[in-house]
């Protein structure tokens, strides 16, 4: 039997299904973080997340092998399993909601979901959240295209599920339903946000019934000691947009490192996984998502040689494991180098300052949500992540303080967030917004125009000039017997030959034409479209099928690529009302 077709969705529909996807979300968190434990169970002997604490009671080899192996494994299972033979993760839930109207493969997730428990159970420096978004994703997209429902309910489903990734992960409804709003659908619409709160919030119970309802780190309150204390939070806030940016280059560097290493892609995890088992063998604290090493950071159980050596240590190892091919996020990498950046900052304020400070732990949680921010772009519900995870509510200005400053610095001289940096890497700028998206979404091809004057290489002027008194658009374009395009001709191509009529049987269409016009393929979007409009100065441009063959296939103009826009816009806003 065809399964139903929801042809009106109505907010009462929606709201039961974003439940059933809240609920089967938050299970399937509940088993991929069950699975994270066993994979490190068996490579390290113990499921616990203070995995740094155990590495000196197992022989130096097995801190080594682990990584090394687990990334041989998972190289090839992402050759042989995953879409592109690379790792799955938040920025595809990006691109689907933007680019793909709210449709992921579900069998795709499941994979990505295995091979991203295994990279973090062997020891990658990589996060569970990302991954776990993805997840969820991908499981809402799956139950969409079961039920044929529209782009709009699609994207709102995709944001269901991640929405309640982010709160199974964190025990954090608030901020996983703001996460799923700011992050991944892009925008605050109360038919998109109600069933949103309604999925971060089931997803929240389940999760809080199997873990039990504690925050992930258990610390005493902060209070502000002095108002004289927030330029300190400022300077906090500069140096923690400065290590955002050098920690998002870091990962690029050895990105395109690895690429040029003389190695087939599937082997790169390998060679990751040896260079951060080595590391480890002196700062065991890089293996895994690294809560425990942050948890001791807010604790101020770290001293501040140690808390410097870790937070460079954890930027290297997470360069490498992201950057040579392990599946993971950078969510929780940032927040352990955010914790030692804070620590560290923290101890020697205090140190200098005792009586205006609020503690080094309070510094440590404002480092913390200080570098997320900047490296998610995700400004409002990292902060509310961090609160969630402390309970620390009476930090709300310092790090309101903190978190503004580093993601506008991150903004302005890095250019967004780490997924806009992997989103740019696959041809896709989503920095203007999720409406412009759409121009990259056409074609050229799609929006050829019906005006079309070609002429041959050997028609005289008095042809070329009654020809172009006729065009609708003004311009010839000269083809050969081939069809392929020589070049195009305007009345101000003609110069010197315009009015001369003792040139009429000596000049051809051949010596008038400009040959280098500007031109685009066929599979060029709309957005390039209006770069090279812009560029040339003119509103018709020729459109060839590829810049090799140059068969000519006809013609834009402005006007046709304008309206076809803003067709596509009104009908994204209509799908968006529902």
């Amino acid at each position: 039997m065809k399964p139903p077709r929801f042809s009106k969705n109505g907010q009462i529909a929606v709201s039961i299904l974003a439940f059933v996807v809240g609920a089967v979300t938050a299970v399937a968190i509940i088993i991929f973080r069950e699975s994270i434990a066993m994979i490190q169970n068996v490579a390290y002997g113990t499921s616990s997340e203070r995995l740094f604490a155990h590495i000196e009671s197992i022989p130096w080899w097995q801190v080594v092998l682990a990584p090394t192996l687990g990334g041989l494994l998972i190289g090839i299972a992402i050759k042989y399993l995953l879409p592109d033979e690379r790792p799955q993760g938040l920025a595809d839930v990006i691109e689907s909601s933007a680019l793909r109207g709210g449709h992921m493969l579900g069998r795709v997730g499941f994979k990505a979901a295995v091979i991203n428990a295994a990279s973090i159970g062997f020891g990658a420096s990589v996060g569970r959240e990302a991954p776990a978004v993805h997840f969820g994703a991908a499981l809402a997209s799956s139950m969409s295209k079961y039920l044929h429902l529209t782009q709009s309910v699609s994207r709102t489903l995709l944001g269901c599920g991640a929405a309640a990734a982010v709160a199974a992960s964190f025990n954090a409804p608030i901020a996983g339903a703001l996460f799923a709003s700011e992050v991944v659908i892009g925008h605050y619409a109360l038919s998109a946000f109600a069933p949103i709160v309604i999925a971060s919030v089931t997803g929240t119970v389940i999760s809080r019934y199997y873990f039990g309802d504690y925050p992930a780190f258990a610390i005493p309150e902060h209070i502000i000691e002095s108002m004289w204390e927030f330029p300190a939070f400022v300077v906090l806030g500069v140096i923690a947009g400065l290590t955002a940016m050098v920690f998002m280059q870091a990962i690029m560097t050895a990105n395109d490192g690895a690429q040029k290493m003389p190695i087939p892609g599937w082997m790169r995890p390998a060679v990751g996984g040896l260079i951060v088992g080595i590391m480890a063998l002196w700062f065991p604290q890089v293996l895994g998502v690294g809560y425990g090493v942050t948890e001791a950071a807010v604790m101020t159980a770290i001293p501040l040689s140690m808390l410097l050596a870790v937070f460079v240590a954890k930027i290297c190892a997470t360069a490498i494991s992201i950057g040579f091919g392990f599946g993971g996020g950078v969510f929780s990498p940032s927040l352990v180098i955010g914790a030692m950046l804070g620590g560290a900052y923290g101890t020697i304020f205090t140190q200098m300052f005792p009586d205006m400070s609020t503690g080094t732990g309070a510094y440590t949680i404002l480092g913390m949500g200080a570098v997320a921010a900047a490296v998610l772009g995700a400004p409002i519900s990292t902060a509310l992540i961090v609160f969630e995870m402390t309970s620390d509510y009476a930090l709300t200005l310092a790090l309101m303080v903190c978190v503004v400053i580093s993601s506008m610095i991150t903004k302005q001289f890095h250019g967004g967030s780490f997924f806009t940096w992997q989103l740019e890497r696959r041809g896709h700028d989503l920095r203007d917004g999720y409406e412009m998206a759409l121009l990259k979404k056409i074609s050229v091809s799609s929006v050829l125009s019906d005006a079309i004057e070609t002429i041959g290489l050997g028609v005289d002027l008095p042809e070329i000039r009654n020809r172009l008194q006729t065009s609708k658009v003004g311009e010839l374009f000269v083809v050969d017997n081939e069809g392929r395009l020589f070049g195009t001709i305007t009345l101000a191509d003609m110069s010197e030959f315009a009015f001369d009529p003792e040139l009429d049987h000596l000049v051809a269409a051949c010596d008038v034409a400009r040959r280098q016009p500007p031109m685009l393929a066929g599979d060029d979007d709309l957005d390039v479209a209006l770069q090279v409009m812009r560029e040339s100065d003119e509103d018709t441009i020729a459109v060839v099928d590829d810049r090799e063959e140059m068969k000519f296939l006809g013609c834009v103009r402005e006007g046709r690529v304008m309206a076809a826009y803003n067709k596509a816009l009104l009908d994204y806003r209509r799908d968006e009302r529902g």
